[in-house]
């Protein structure tokens, strides 16, 4: 299991909304360009960005900019709003296990409580970081604080 490079990417993105926001248009092809990827890539990631508030998207070539205080954004927000995870259930169960197997009748039983507890663990831990917390950071790395 492996969450996608959507969302690094999204906080990437956030990272250089805030970064530059004085300075340039938070457009696709600039972000686009940060990330080393399709500006299309960029489009979509935005729009799901969008959906769940955290950006404003200006039509055209206005840019994007942060739709909230950055103190307000978690790391769980951004996983939610771009990670497409069926049922808010980090993990997939195979659907049909063998109920006159002894292991598939009861194996739901034993990875069910265990498996939620490791999703709320991470849950948790995100919803702890802020985009602020990540701004404050790369402040320090690339020296403008």
């Amino acid at each position: 299991m492996q969450i996608s490079s959507r969302f690094t990417i999204a906080i990437h993105v956030l990272i250089c909304i805030e970064t530059f926001k004085k300075d340039k248009k938070a457009t696709s092809d600039f972000l686009a360009s940060s990330v080393n990827v399709n500006p299309v890539v960029i489009r979509r990631l935005l729009q799901q960005l969008k959906t769940a508030g955290i950006v404003n998207v200006i039509r055209g070539s206005g840019g994007t900019e942060i739709a909230k205080p950055i103190d307000e954004i978690t790391l769980l927000d951004i996983y939610n709003a771009v990670e497409s995870v069926e049922d808010g259930n980090l993990f997939h169960f195979h659907d049909n296990p063998n109920k006159f197997c002894p292991i598939g009748k009861n194996i739901h039983n034993i990875l069910d409580v265990r498996l939620d507890k490791i999703q709320e663990a991470m849950e948790k831990e995100m919803k702890s970081v802020t985009i602020a917390d990540i701004m404050n950071e790369t402040k320090k790395l690339i020296g403008t604080e």
